[in-house]
């Protein structure tokens, strides 16, 4: 195989709306730190919305931008609800530690957080795509 041929990637993301929850600066004993978030993504029917917990470093450099900025609104304990695009998507098991389902596998789903499209803080507009392009 030729040095000249790019590499290619199959691309997987999922795109949703969800609250965004825990930004923190992760700093690994071995590595380079990263801003990392959950997102509460919303599902099912409106009328018995259910979520889905995604915990994601954050690798787009827009949205590291946007979620720095909005992280004070969630300290804050304010309802942060966001668009976004998650990609590679994927499950990583664990042991619950305390609780009542101490001693328990449970999984975590795990994904990039690449792109923020808007963001509402209390159901006002902070953020869309739209603005941050002109």
């Amino acid at each position: 195989m030729s040095n000249n041929e790019s590499t290619k990637y199959f691309d997987l993301h999922t795109n949703g709306i969800g609250y965004l929850n825990r930004v923190r600066e992760v700093t690994p004993e071995e590595g380079t730190p990263f801003l990392s978030v959950t997102i509460a993504a919303l599902r099912g029917s409106v009328d018995n919305v259910q979520y889905t917990h995604f915990e994601c470093p954050v690798s787009g450099k827009k949205a590291q931008e946007i979620v720095r900025q909005l992280k004070s609104a969630v300290e804050g304990k304010l309802k942060v609800l966001i668009g976004f695009t998650l990609s590679d998507l994927y499950a990583e098991p664990f042991t619950f530690k305390n609780g009542d389902k101490a001693g328990e596998t449970g999984v975590s789903l795990k994904a990039r957080l690449l792109r923020v499209s808007w963001a509402k803080v209390d159901g006002q507009p902070f953020f869309t795509e739209q603005e941050s392009a002109a």
